[in-house]
């Protein structure tokens, strides 16, 4: 793909795919992203992004289509890849999802990701036990243990060492990862940042960094070392708004007269009637309540169960970074911050952003 008008035509169709994915209109992200793979067939971030929109919308047969287009075009595609276990799993051909798994661990521990690969052999071992399985897991355990572990790569090993001594959590219906959405958009950037260098390259002309981030508002903020902060009105164009007294994401009125076994019930009934909204609500007051009787892990195990189908919900991650940050995983929850800041930088919602801005503003 050359030439600075057909690199900005393949740009503007992905963002439209993002945008329209976030807000859940599933057909005008597909079409969106259809374009984008028209007007760059060889590259296979369309193919993932639309196996995303697909996968959230709980239709992984046509999800697994696309990801594994995307896998023919970038066999090395992490983010393809990791979709495709994701809707094996959901059609319950755990077999061939172990084996994609086991595929992934091997892609992220050849590049250097060994908590990353830690997690994906762990989730190959869980849906389908084998000795070299177990082998492959202790290998990457032990090459993990021997680095400077941060707190992700410590919660992957907590997770693996469980797995491996049989003290499994309770398996829990297939969910969407949700990171996969995030996975997509980076991927997309990245992709797109690679085409502007290429043919500014091809025209002979210098590539200047600078002047690569500016083609997409907030495109810097996704780049960013997760620890730097990025300026709020570089990422989102305009100034900062002001926003006084939002409170933290946990900080809420729970139900009265209700303990933690009540609040499960209700979060459990509301996951089963299948209504996002209301289900993200429940497992907030119970996340709320698990921290305040101290159970920061059930806490966050709570946010995860939410984001399984609501990956994009504001409070969720939110709640997520002031867990992480009462954790005492700091940059895993400057991390989490960045991500919002392009997820809302995307979706145009100025509650959210003030939302977000109010969770960074408390961290200072």
């Amino acid at each position: 793909m050359a030439g600075e008008g057909v690199y900005e035509r393949y740009k503007d169709a992905l963002k439209r795919g993002h945008v329209a994915a976030l807000r859940g209109r599933l057909d005008e992200a597909l079409d969106a992203y259809a374009e984008a793979s028209r007007i760059a067939p060889e590259r296979a971030t369309p193919h993932t992004a639309a196996g995303t929109a697909l996968l959230r919308r709980r239709r992984p047969s046509d999800a697994l289509a696309y990801y594994q287009a995307a896998s023919r075009l970038a066999p090395r595609d992490e983010a393809a890849l990791l979709g495709q276990a994701q809707a094996l799993v959901a059609l319950d051909r755990k077999a061939e999802a172990a084996d994609a798994y086991d595929s992934l661990a091997q892609l992220r521990a050849a590049s250097g990701k060994l908590a990353d690969a830690v997690d994906a052999a762990r989730r190959a071992l869980e849906l389908a036990e084998g000795r070299e399985r177990r082998r492959t897991l202790e290998r990457l355990i032990s090459r993990l243990r021997a680095t400077r572990a941060d707190e992700p790569a410590r919660r992957a090993l907590e997770k693996a060492l469980r797995v491996l001594e049989g003290r499994a959590a309770t398996p829990r219906p297939p969910a969407i990862d949700p990171d996969v959405l995030a996975a997509a958009i980076a991927a997309a950037d990245a992709a797109a940042e690679r085409d502007e260098r290429a043919a500014l390259a091809a025209a002979g002309e210098a590539v200047d960094d600078d002047a690569v981030l500016l083609l997409d508002p907030g495109l810097e903020a996704a780049l960013a070392v997760p620890d730097d902060e990025p300026d709020a009105e570089a990422v989102a164009g305009g100034p900062s708004l002001a926003v006084p007294g939002v409170p933290a994401a946990l900080d809420r009125d729970l139900p009265p007269g209700m303990d933690l076994g009540q609040l499960a019930r209700l979060a459990e009934e509301a996951v089963d009637a299948g209504d996002p909204q209301p289900a993200v609500e429940r497992l907030l007051d119970l996340a709320a309540a698990n921290r305040l009787y101290g159970s920061q892990d059930a806490a966050i195990d709570a946010c995860y169960q939410g984001l399984s189908f609501a990956p994009d919900d504001v409070g969720l991650h939110l709640a997520l970074v002031q867990l992480y940050d009462e954790h005492g995983w700091g940059a895993l929850a400057s991390e989490k911050l960045g991500l919002l800041d392009r997820l809302v930088t995307l979706d145009e919602d100025a509650s959210s952003r003030a939302r977000v801005e109010a969770a960074r503003a408390a961290r200072s």
